[in-house]
């Protein structure tokens, strides 16, 4: 692993070198171990939570923790393109807008003491436009190598605060091409609901159940990228105990060692079908 510039990591990803990097300011990491058409992503993996904040944050470690995707990168760390963020969502959100990504409120409270000054929100909000800066580098670069592109963009939701029986695996939706592309996510819906997890764990799978895939790292692909299917995939939080704040290593390893058997074939699929 190497510590790279926003502009090392960006002429490496054109010049199709393989390399794994943390960014300068350690806010997101990338592995590309081979050039493929498919990208597996993490942003809300992080948890780090920079030091000049913690007084002023209204809302505990374990709160943040419980409202961020952790272990999601362990799923799909084997994949030859792995991007994930590195920073608490309660700092900045890549999966928001820049004008949304620093909350103000957060579950329907606040969560800062005090406003945070221009200088704390412009530090912040430089590491979200460098994160995209490398995205966009770098679904150009697999668009122009193989003509389409698929993304797995990895999360998990907290199961237990709904009413009501939820699946294991939700797929949002709603702001892709599901008339060109619906063959392919139900392929992959019927995929996630064969996951085999320990502990008498029921695996299901549904689209636009409990969320409907509305995120900016989905639209920003989109927008930019017409050849490129996001895949917003959650998985509900039956690796953990999201109370206790426990995770259990072995539903996790389970969920991985299944992706890493059964998404390179839907991806490869994907790429025979779509490609130009």
């Amino acid at each position: 692993m190497e510590r790279l510039s926003i502009d090392d990591i960006i002429l490496k990803i054109q010049k199709q070198e393989l390399f794994e990097a943390v960014s300068e300011d350690y806010s997101f990491t990338l592995k590309i171990d081979s050039y493929v058409p498919y990208v597996c992503a993490a942003v809300h993996d992080g948890h780090q939570f920079r030091k000049e904040l913690w007084d002023n944050c209204l809302h505990t470690e374990y709160e943040r923790w419980y409202e961020e995707d952790p272990a999601t990168k362990q799923m799909i760390q084997s994949h030859p393109i792995v991007i994930a963020g590195m920073d608490s969502r309660f700092e900045y959100d890549l999966n928001r807008p820049p004008e949304t990504a620093i909350y103000k409120d957060a579950w329907k409270r606040k969560l800062w003491k005090s406003s945070l000054t221009n200088e704390q929100r412009n530090r912040s909000l430089e590491k979200h436009s460098n994160f995209y800066k490398v995205v966009h580098a770098l679904i150009e670069k697999i668009e122009s190598t193989f003509s389409v592109c698929i993304v797995y963009d990895m999360h998990s939701y907290n199961w237990q605060r709904w009413d009501r029986k939820v699946p294991t695996w939700n797929l949002g939706t709603t702001n892709v091409d599901n008339e060109r592309f619906s063959d392919d996510i139900e392929i992959w819906r019927e995929i996630l609901e064969r996951t085999p997890l320990p502990n008498e764990i029921e695996s299901s799978s549904k689209i636009n159940d409990t969320f409907q895939g509305n995120g900016y790292f989905l639209k920003y692909i989109t927008a930019n990228f017409k050849n490129t299917l996001v895949l917003a995939t959650e998985i509900a939080k039956v690796y953990c105990n999201e109370v206790e704040q426990i995770l259990y290593p072995e539903v996790i390893d389970s969920v991985e060692k299944y992706l890493k058997l059964t998404l390179p074939q839907h991806a490869k699929d994907f790429y025979n079908k779509h490609k130009q």
